[in-house]
């Protein structure tokens, strides 16, 4: 969709969501922006403020199924919803000592990184299909095309969304909704700052936020960058599993450190 002017971004103090944010943030735009962090949310909704836009910022939790599909409503109520981004989305790494995932860790993975964007998009959804209109964008990840040692539980949950997404495009094709996935390789942000590995192609987030907004302007069902990490992935996807899984195995994971 081109220039959305009613927009919720979950996910928005920090990282990616921050990013996009201010990207979006202009004369006439009308900016809903959730995360956990109030006071780094209210900075955002601060900054984009200076750019112009209408910035209502909302501590809440994606986990929280009844309370997002009340903040959800309360939005659209107050400026019909053009787009939305299901961007809120945690590592094994996030908020925990051990960057190894546990059995906890990998149940909240899925409750934040699934559970979190069912509880974004589907309200957002009923309230689309009323007036046939509007666009929905899910944050997955490059991580969401192969399961990795270490990260199991984390590329997990960003296939279920990548696959989501694809589905739901499908779905609703037609009707006026229009469904994208987002599949990012390694942008900087608080998250990845706690890798202690190499990251090829790593790019900043607002160089991330651009190539999703252009993406996200041109309806594009999958937004997967950088093109050199897609290319190797789809690449692999070539190779038989056995030769792949001997590959990936000696690749470093998350709690190990390459320095």
């Amino acid at each position: 969709m081109r220039d959305p002017r009613s927009i919720l971004i979950t996910g928005a103090s920090s990282g990616i969501g921050q990013a996009l944010a201010r990207i979006y943030a202009g004369p006439g735009v009308t900016l809903f922006l959730g995360g956990r962090d109030s006071g780094r949310l209210a900075h955002v909704a601060a900054e984009c403020g200076d750019h112009g836009a209408t910035a209502h910022a909302t501590a809440i939790d994606v986990t929280d199924r009844d309370g997002m599909k009340k903040w959800v409503a309360d939005c659209d109520a107050a400026a019909p919803l053009d787009l939305i981004i299901a961007n809120a989305g945690i590592t094994a790494a996030t908020g925990v000592p051990s960057a190894e995932e546990d059995e906890a860790q990998t149940r909240h993975l899925f409750a934040v990184n699934v559970d979190g964007t069912l509880n974004t998009v589907l309200p957002a959804i009923a309230l689309m299909r009323a007036r046939q209109r509007g666009q929905i964008a899910l944050m997955s990840s490059m991580a969401g095309f192969r399961g990795l040692a270490g990260a199991a539980g984390y590329c997990a949950t960003k296939a279920a969304v990548r696959v989501l997404a694809e589905g739901l495009r499908g779905t609703y094709a037609g009707t006026g909704i229009e469904v994208s996935v987002i599949c990012p390789g390694y942008v900087r942000t608080p998250m990845t700052d706690a890798n202690r590995f190499p990251m090829p192609f790593l790019m900043p987030a607002d160089k991330a936020a651009r190539i999703i907004r252009a993406g996200l302007a041109r309806n594009r069902s999958r937004i997967a960058f950088p093109w050199r990490m897609y290319a190797l992935l789809w690449t692999l996807q070539l190779i038989p599993v056995a030769v792949t899984d001997a590959i990936v195995a000696r690749l470093p994971r998350k709690g190990s450190s390459s320095n």
